[in-house]
């Protein structure tokens, strides 16, 4: 696995909007508002991390990026090289919070509300003791 990449995005602006391909990477597009080019751009390469990041989980091949002059462009397309450093994209999407939904008897959560308490923290706490994990950071 590299650990940067750059292809180029072509933006394409709208009425309603800046609709964003990669056109080396079918599937990977985003959208931004029309009147908002640092939205597009931090879209653009948020919508890349992601989409490499699913290609490297699915055991994917990821292409080469083709160099400009062979990208056509249509009317209102502007191209942009966007880069992406993976070791950040993989860390942020192995550490992001997922949502669980656990069930409590309303006695408790009503007294764990009244005495303030953290019940996600709390969860996690016991779930890293329960697994014998407490100062692991999870990576993979």
């Amino acid at each position: 696995m590299k650990s940067d990449y750059a292809f180029i995005a072509v933006f394409e602006y709208a009425e309603d909007g800046i609709n964003i391909t990669f056109p080396d990477l079918p599937g990977c597009f985003s959208c931004a508002d029309a009147d908002n080019a640092e939205q597009a751009m931090q879209n653009a390469k948020e919508a890349l991390g992601l989409h490499l990041f699913g290609m490297e989980q699915d055991g994917e091949r990821i292409p080469e990026a083709r160099p400009l002059h062979e990208i056509a462009l249509g009317k209102n397309c502007v191209p942009a090289v966007i880069g992406v450093f993976m070791p950040s994209v993989r860390a942020a999407v192995r550490t992001a919070f997922v949502k669980k939904t656990v069930s409590l008897p309303a006695w408790l959560a009503a007294l764990a509300d009244e005495k303030n308490v953290n019940c996600s923290k709390l969860f996690q706490d016991a779930l890293k003791s329960f697994l014998g994990v407490e100062n692991a950071v999870q990576t993979a």
